[in-house]
C-alpha cells in the first residue's frame, strides 16, 4: 500500500477519531468553564476593591507561572491524598479549565479596556445597571478584540490535550502513539493524526470568521441582522411606571416634545417645591477641592445655564447630581429623593442600585463627547434604555425612537452607525436617546464644545425647543448668547464655588462681582475675532 493510501487509512481510522472526539470534548468543556471563570477573574481584576483585585491577580500569577503538565499531575496524584479523587477525563477538564481561566481573564480584561469607558458611563446615566451594560454595550464591542485571541487559545488547547496523556487520557495523540508502538509507521500514523488536527482547527477558524462577521456592526447593518449579543431577554419590571405613549406627528418640534414627554407637564403639578436641591455640596479629588459648599435649587420647568472657566467644577456638579460620582459632604435631592444615597449619621452614604435610582427619579444626561454606543445604530441607541430599563415593548420603543429622530431632524439616519454621523448629528442622537427615557430633569455637559462651529447651531436649536417645551434643564455651556436666550437663570462658577447667579440680563449685562466681569470680558474678546471671520 502506498503511503498516501496509508495516510488516508489512518485519517479515516475510527480508533483515531474516537481519540479526536475525546480531545474535542475536553476542549469544549474546558473552554466553556475557563471562559466563565475568566470573565469573573477579569471583572475581579478590574474591581476598585484592592483585596478582590489582588486575589484575582494572585490566581492568574500562579496558573500562568506553573506548567500545565505539573498542574494536571498535582490534581491527579496529589489531591487524592486529601480525599479529592478524580478520573482521568475529569482531571483533564478541571486542569485545562483552571489553566485557561487565567489566560482568558487577561484576554477578556484587555478587550473590556479597549472599549471607551465613557460609553459605560453613558449607559449608567440612562439607568442601565453594571451587568446590563456589560452584556449589552461593553462585551459586544470588546468581543471583536477578544475573539482572535480566544480562537488561538481554543486551537492551542485542542492540540495541547496531548499533554493529558500523562494522566492516561486516551485522546488522539495518545492513540497515535499506541498504534506507532505496534507497527512503527511513524510518518503515516502521525500524518493521518495531523490531518485530523488540521481539519478540526480549520473548523475552529471557520467559526471564528463567522463570529467576527456577526460581531461587525457594519455587516450587521448592511444585512439587516440584529447581531450577536443583541438578543431579547426577560425584561425587569418597569422602574418608573412608563405609560404607553401615543405616537403622533405634532406640527412643531416643541409640541412634539410636549407630546412625547408628558413628565414635562406632570412635574409642574406634582412638585410644589424645588425639583433639584443641592445643599452645601463638597467634592475633592485627592487634595484638591473641586466643589466647595455649593448650594443650588432648580424649580420645575426652570432652565439654568451654568457658566465659568474650565476646571471650576461645573461638570463635576452635573456628575454628582446624576450620581455618576459620589458627594463627599452635603446632600443632593432630585424630585425630593436621593439618587442612590441613604442618610446615615448625618452623611450621605452611597447605596447599590444607583442606575435604578436614576431611572426612578427621572434624570438623564447629555455628554460633551456624545458617548453613543458604537455597536448600535442611531435608532437602536435610542431604543436601548426604554426596552431594557423601562420594559417598553419593542414596537412602541421603535415608534417613539423614530419620532424622536424626526424631532431632532435625523429621520433618514435611523440605521446609521455613530461613526457614520457628523459630530452635530451624533449629539442630536444623544439628545434623542436621553429624551427616550422620558426624563424629568435633563443635564447637558457642554453639549457643543466638541463640535465644529458650523454644527453648533443645529444642536442648540434642539435644546432651545426643549426649553420652550418646559423641560427642566441644567446646561453647562460656554455659549453665552445661547445661555442668554434660553436660560431663566445664569449661575457663574469659579474655583468650585458659585460666585454669582440671577436672571441672564442681570448676570450678563450688570454683573455684581469683579470675577464675573473679568470672565465675561474674556468671553466677549474671544467672540469678536470669530464674528469678524464669519
Amino acid at each position: 500500500m502506498s503511503w498516501p493510501a496509508e495516510v488516508a487509512e489512518y485519517f479515516t481510522s475510527g480508533f483515531l477519531w474516537a481519540g479526536a472526539v475525546l480531545a474535542i470534548q475536553i476542549t469544549a468543556a474546558s473552554m466553556t468553564i475557563g471562559l466563565t471563570l475568566g470573565l469573573v477573574l477579569a471583572l475581579m481584576r478590574m474591581s476598585e476593591f484592592r483585596v478582590v483585585s489582588s486575589l484575582a491577580w494572585s490566581y492568574i500569577w500562579l496558573m500562568r507561572g506553573t506548567p500545565l503538565l505539573l498542574q494536571l499531575v498535582f490534581i491527579f496524584d496529589a489531591l487524592p491524598l486529601i480525599g479529592l479523587k478524580f478520573g482521568s477525563f475529569s482531571t483533564a477538564v478541571i486542569g485545562f479549565s483552571l489553566n485557561q481561566a487565567a489566560f482568558a481573564a487577561e484576554i477578556i480584561r484587555g478587550g473590556i479596556l479597549s472599549v471607551n469607558p465613557q460609553q459605560a458611563i453613558a449607559a449608567s446615566s440612562l439607568g442601565m445597571g453594571p451587568l446590563l451594560t456589560l452584556r449589552r454595550i461593553v462585551l459586544p464591542q470588546a468581543m471583536r478584540a477578544i475573539l482572535p485571541a480566544l480562537a488561538n487559545d481554543t486551537i492551542g488547547m485542542l492540540k495541547m490535550t496531548s499533554v493529558a496523556s500523562v494522566i492516561f487520557v486516551n485522546e488522539l495523540t495518545f492513540r497515535s502513539q499506541q498504534i506507532v508502538g505496534q507497527n512503527f509507521k511513524f510518518f503515516t500514523v502521525f500524518a493521518g493524526a495531523a490531518l485530523i488536527y488540521l481539519l478540526l482547527t480549520s473548523l475552529i477558524s471557520g467559526v471564528q470568521m463567522l463570529l467576527e462577521r456577526r460581531l461587525d456592526p457594519e455587516i450587521r447593518v448592511k444585512t439587516g441582522g440584529r447581531g450577536l449579543l443583541f438578543w431579547s431577554s426577560t425584561q425587569p419590571e418597569p422602574v418608573s411606571g412608563l405609560a404607553p405613549i401615543a405616537i403622533s406627528i405634532p406640527v412643531s418640534r416643541v409640541e412634539a416634545v410636549r407630546e412625547l414627554i408628558p413628565a414635562v407637564r406632570e412635574i409642574q403639578t406634582e412638585q410644589s417645591s424645588s425639583f433639584l436641591s443641592c445643599v452645601n455640596v463638597w467634592k475633592a479629588y485627592g487634595d484638591r477641592d473641586v466643589l466647595q459648599g455649593v448650594s443650588l435649587a432648580v424649580q420645575p420647568g426652570e432652565v439654568v445655564a451654568v457658566i465659568g472657566p474650565s476646571g471650576s467644577g461645573k461638570s463635576t456638579l452635573l456628575r454628582l447630581i446624576n450620581h455618576l460620582e459620589s458627594v463627599d459632604q452635603g446632600e443632593i435631592k432630585v424630585g425630593g429623593r436621593y439618587v442612590g444615597y441613604v442618610r446615615e449619621n448625618g452623611r450621605m452614604k452611597p447605596t447599590s442600585g444607583r442606575a435604578k435610582a436614576r431611572a426612578e427619579v427621572g434624570v438623564s444626561m447629555v455628554f460633551q463627547q456624545f458617548n453613543l454606543f458604537s455597536n448600535l445604530t442611531a435608532l437602536e441607541n435610542i431604543m436601548e434604555a426604554p426596552i431594557r430599563v423601562h420594559n417598553v415593548p419593542p414596537a412602541e420603543a421603535e415608534a417613539q425612537a423614530r419620532q424622536l429622530l424626526a424631532i431632532v431632524g435625523l429621520s433618514t439616519h435611523a440605521d446609521h452607525l455613530p461613526q457614520h454621523l457628523s459630530g452635530g448629528q451624533q449629539q442630536r442622537v444623544a439628545i434623542a436617546r436621553a429624551l427616550a427615557v422620558r426624563p424629568r430633569l435633563m443635564l447637558f455637559d457642554e453639549p457643543t464644545s466638541a463640535l465644529d462651529p458650523e454644527l453648533v447651531g443645529e444642536v442648540l436649536n434642539v435644546i432651545r425647543s426643549l426649553a420652550e417645551a418646559g423641560m427642566t434643564m441644567i446646561i453647562v455651556t460656554h455659549e453665552i448668547r445661547f445661555a442668554r436666550d434660553v436660560a431663566d437663570r445664569i449661575v457663574f462658577f469659579n474655583e468650585g464655588s458659585i460666585v454669582e447667579e440671577g436672571p441672564p440680563a442681570e448676570v450678563l449685562d450688570n454683573p455684581r462681582k469683579d470675577r464675573t466681569r473679568r470672565f465675561l470680558s474674556l468671553i466677549r474678546q474671544s467672540e469678536e475675532p470669530a464674528a469678524s471671520l464669519a
